[in-house]
């Protein structure tokens, strides 16, 4: 893997996704402007509109918490000023959020996170911008005399910003959110500065909102020669939905992608019959298969082989802010929910968890799946999950296979499958999304080969070609190391 353009410290990263105005309300003042009204009661139901004033003091509070979970990266929903509590609307690229803090909170999140070995990404938006973006309200205000006219793509004035269809291109005709014509040198020299400022900042890399619809590969490959002279180990991850090798190095501009393949591929492997596909068909998911083992593994493949440097670099996760909750989607099966998890955690590139998952937070569509971080509510937290992805991460960050080695199918029937990670004498992974035990029958790669189970007390030996010795319990997940 040497050879890998891909920062080195993304092949051992686990990422926690955080919503910040949902995750943990430090009590402490805002930046100026200061909010004087009160933020939503933290339990209620969340709201479109409404902010519950999360913060990023508070994520550097809960550090330690996430690094018992065995996170050791973060990826923080956007940061920056805007008049949405999902912070898409971007008004001010160049600052914090006060509600989230201020620069000095982002630095202070950034400082801590680095003395205890974490990294954080950032949210990048920058095919559109908010209305309260200065070069819009000044083009607002001045119509066809701003001189900021050529930093939109405008059809009429007026402009029809409120209250009526927009009159200027915007993401999915929605007003809120004018399109940035990077065209413009003006607008592409701004935002290439943007992306060095933060990293220069401190931050780690970017996630990309959109970027597929910035077609202008000149951008994008300029963009990554920026942030990559600011900090040759940033990671830059693209928001793309679909299997797109042509946007990722050395092809392309991105170390990786948001892997949602991958991820429909585990839903549909382990939900089974009862994942709730309706619900995720009404999402940015799609329609998630219903998958036997061998078509599991089949996606598996193909997805790691559409990529030249096997998908190492890619974001894997289940959902995300976007999508309903697994725990949701899978219908409140907790078992189910847990072994999707462990099975993100042990296969090619960096799984990410979307917060709240890792302890069964429930929730439908937006806004419902950004619900508030129950911290005073301990006894709410699904435990069971909680502990087998603990323990799952602990193996991940003990096992170099896990990490850096490559995938290579075994046996699969019905709803169970192994696989090898690293090579023959790497980690022998069995799943068992079935509802009965399995006793485990397979093929000995060479005659005398033992192994002992690493997440539960089980040995197997070869005899006869077939290695045997232990029973893997209904939807569960076992690693297998090769004992000398």
């Amino acid at each position: 893997m040497g050879g890998m353009s891909l920062p080195d410290w993304v092949f051992d990263a686990a990422f926690y996704q955080i919503f910040p105005d949902r995750f943990y309300r430090s009590g402490r003042a805002a930046a100026w402007p200061e909010a004087s009204g009160p933020f939503e009661p933290w339990d209620a139901p969340p709201t479109v509109r409404g902010f519950k004033g999360g913060d990023l003091w508070g994520v550097a509070d809960k550090l330690d918490h996430l690094l018992e979970l065995g996170v050791n990266a973060l990826y923080l929903n956007p940061v920056f000023a805007s008049s949405a509590n999902h912070r898409y609307h971007t008004s001010d690229y160049l600052r914090v959020d006060p509600i989230l803090g201020g620069d000095t909170a982002l630095r202070h999140l950034l400082d801590e996170a680095h003395a205890r070995g974490m990294r954080v990404i950032l949210d990048g938006v920058f095919n559109h911008s908010g209305r309260g973006f200065f070069p819009f309200q000044h083009l607002l205000e001045n119509g066809p005399a701003s001189p900021y006219r050529d930093w939109y793509y405008v059809r009429g004035f007026p402009l029809h910003a409120y209250g009526a269809k927009p009159n200027y291109d915007a993401w999915w005709d929605n007003p809120e959110l004018p399109k940035l014509k990077v065209a413009t040198p003006a607008v592409r020299r701004y935002l290439l500065h943007v992306a060095e400022y933060w990293i220069r900042f401190g931050a780690d890399g970017w996630r990309l909102d959109v970027p597929e619809e910035i077609d202008d590969p000149a951008f994008w490959a300029e963009f990554r020669a920026r942030v990559k002279a600011a900090n040759p180990e940033a990671y830059l991850v693209g928001e793309i939905w679909h299997k797109a090798p042509d946007w990722v190095a050395p092809a392309g501009p991105f170390d990786g992608l948001m892997n949602y393949p991958l991820g429909r591929a585990v839903l549909g492997f382990v939900g089974g019959e009862g994942f709730d596909r309706e619900l995720a068909a009404r999402s940015g998911l799609g329609q998630v298969p219903l998958l036997d083992a061998a078509g599991w593994v089949e996606q598996v493949e193909a997805v790691l082989a559409a990529y030249p440097e096997g998908g190492f670099g890619h974001l894997n996760l289940l959902g995300s802010h976007d999508t309903p909750r697994i725990y949701t989607m899978m219908r409140e099966d907790a078992a189910r929910t847990a072994l999707a998890l462990e099975l993100l955690a042990v296969l090619p590139g960096a799984p990410s968890i979307y917060y709240g998952d890792e302890i069964g937070l429930p929730g439908a569509h937006d806004p419902d799946n950004r619900r508030a971080f129950p911290w005073q509510h301990p006894e709410r937290w699904n435990r069971a999950i909680l502990e087998r992805v603990r323990r799952v991460l602990e193996l991940r960050r003990k096992q170099e296979a896990l990490r850096r080695g490559g995938f290579a199918r075994v046996w699969s029937e019905g709803g169970r499958a192994a696989f090898l990670r690293g090579g023959e004498r790497g980690l022998l992974l069995t799943v068992n999304a079935g509802s009965a035990g399995w006793a485990l029958d397979l093929p000995c790669s060479r005659h005398g080969e033992r192994r002992q189970g690493l997440l539960a007390d089980g040995r197997l030996a070869c005899r006869g070609g077939r290695l045997r010795g232990a029973e893997l319990p209904p939807l569960t997940l076992e690693a297998w190391a090769w004992v000398d």
